[in-house]
């Protein structure tokens, strides 16, 4: 059988410079208008997934400080 490849998904990080590469190239003008509105488009879809993204770990780091305010409460009754 043949593998077939998995591109992988590129972290935060790499994501967030796309975006803003993405911006440079639309703020310097060296892009025409209809490049411009795809990039500016691909450039508000990566920043929704990335919006998303900060969400859930902001909800995930709120359990775990809740649940240490938890614990240190329960230690002191």
């Amino acid at each position: 059988m043949e593998k077939k490849e998995q591109k992988a998904t590129p972290g935060f990080e790499e994501r967030l410079q796309i975006v803003q590469e993405l911006t440079s190239k639309i703020e310097n003008g060296s892009l025409s208008l209809e490049d411009s509105v795809n990039a500016y488009e691909t450039g508000m879809k990566i920043l929704g997934e990335l919006s998303a993204e900060l969400e859930k770990i902001n909800r995930r780091l709120t359990v775990l400080q809740n649940g240490k305010e938890t614990e240190a409460s329960d230690e002191i009754t």
